[in-house]
């Protein structure tokens, strides 16, 4: 694989590195706060792992000077590096919420229930999330810290909806929060918010609850996994929960008229096609399809066919 690196330096000491999941880029975030006390958050996916190391190893941070890695959630985008990085930064503590934990230390269920979904696709897509000694990892509640040095920490905030193991991370010192995937989808090169609703977690009230929790923590910029820093906080997190409540409403609809799930997507793409410049007439296609790898909108809908199925 290609571990070139890029490196976005984005002040405050924050660092985006580009993970280039399966190769792409753009597609998945990691974060490099390079404090007293250096934190990687969202190390990506397995075959990420050196590209990762690379970057670290760029920004002047060795085996030894990684003092934490944490995840948002245990999805394999996410998190599927955390065995191979614990590995190679043998001081580094890993931090996850509680409802993840046990995944981490033995991923054998989750990576199961991976295969199910993705088939053979899951090896070039994320590789294999490997085991992380129980004793490296520190579970989180409601909420938690991360001591960044200086008086410096990491929030951690629980935010369920997208996953019940997702929690925001909020950075004391810049005001960044690290929304992983519990607002959606950001697209840079089009501005366009989607929402990420896979199955079997997904939970609109939940998820429309965290949207509330994040805004009243006020932060001043929020740092997506997909992808990249946005400074309109409000009106991100409301774009993204009106795109939550549009998705759900034609889901619903499909439903009551009794029809499968090849016909809710075909529903819900027509429905929402003029909502994002990235699906607009014109647009580029292979940004529409590496988002596609990344959300389908199959993914999403079956994820809310899940949630409203689980309701009734």
């Amino acid at each position: 694989m290609d571990t070139t690196t890029t490196i976005t330096p984005l002040g405050g000491d924050v660092y985006e590195i580009d993970t280039r999941m399966a190769g792409y880029t753009g597609i998945t975030a990691g974060y490099l706060i390079l404090s007293d006390r250096p934190c990687l958050v969202e190390p990506g996916t397995s075959g990420s792992a050196p590209v990762v190391r690379r970057a670290l190893r760029e920004l002047g941070v060795g085996p030894d000077d990684l003092a934490s890695v944490v995840v948002t959630h245990i999805h394999l985008d996410h998190a599927g590096g955390v065995g191979d990085i614990a590995r190679m930064y043998p001081r580094a503590e890993v931090v996850v919420h509680e409802k993840g934990a046990r995944h981490l230390v033995d991923p054998e269920r989750l990576m199961r229930s991976a295969r199910m979904v993705y088939g053979d696709s899951l090896d070039t897509l994320f590789g294999e999330l490997k085991p992380t000694d129980a004793a490296r990892i520190r579970a989180v509640e409601d909420t938690g810290a991360v001591d960044l040095g200086g008086g410096r920490r990491l929030e951690s905030h629980y935010s369920p909806g997208h996953a019940k193991h997702h929690v925001g991370l909020m950075d004391s010192r810049t005001g960044d929060l690290y929304v992983g995937d519990a607002a959606g989808i950001y697209i840079p090169e089009t501005a366009d918010v989607r929402p990420a609703t896979p199955p079997p977690d997904f939970d609109l009230g939940a998820a429309l609850a965290s949207l509330g929790r994040f805004r009243a923590l006020g932060p001043q910029r929020l740092l997506f996994a997909h992808y990249g820093p946005v400074r309109e906080v409000g009106e991100t997190l409301e774009r993204s929960a009106e795109e939550l409540r549009i998705w759900v409403d034609t889901v619903r609809d499909a439903r009551d008229r009794g029809l499968d799930l090849d016909h809710a997507v075909a529903m819900v793409v027509d429905r929402t096609k003029d909502r994002y410049a990235i699906t607009s007439d014109g647009a580029d296609p292979e940004l529409a399809a590496k988002y596609e790898v990344l959300n389908s909108a199959e993914s999403n809908v079956a994820g809310i066919m899940h949630a409203l199925n689980r309701h009734a």
